[in-house]
């Protein structure tokens, strides 16, 4: 796996991983299911860090689209991570319009996850 180039945010949690999402495939690699969860967190990310303020732009869906040139092969594995980027992004667009608290919350339990998921996978099976 490549390493994601993070600026100084490396890092998300997110609640929205859906049994529904993560159906996991024969020849999918061990660590598919952190790289759906970070799809997903990067999506999230993508929504909440520019409604709290930060001066993102597309850092978040260009990082997710790093990742697919980096891991995917095939258009069905690419859409099932567009898919978990997705579900990230609507999930707190259906729910917040302004940075509230619990927003922020999120982004910070979130930036946690993300960097523990990057930890672990670039470590483990990093080439």
């Amino acid at each position: 796996m490549r390493a994601l180039a993070w600026g100084a945010v490396v890092a998300i949690t997110l609640g929205l991983a859906g049994p529904a999402l993560a159906q996991e495939r024969p020849d999918d690699p061990p660590y598919e299911q952190d790289l759906m969860r970070l799809s997903e967190i990067l999506g999230a990310l993508h929504y909440l860090r520019p409604l709290c303020g930060a001066p993102d732009g597309t850092l978040w869906r260009d990082e997710m689209q790093a990742l697919i040139e980096a891991e995917v092969q095939d258009e069905g594995r690419r859409r099932r991570f567009v898919e978990r980027f997705n579900q990230g992004y609507r999930g707190y667009s259906s729910v917040y319009r302004r940075c509230t608290q619990a927003a922020q919350a999120a982004l910070d339990r979130y930036v946690e996850e993300g960097s523990a998921l990057i930890r672990n996978v670039t470590t483990r099976y990093n080439r």
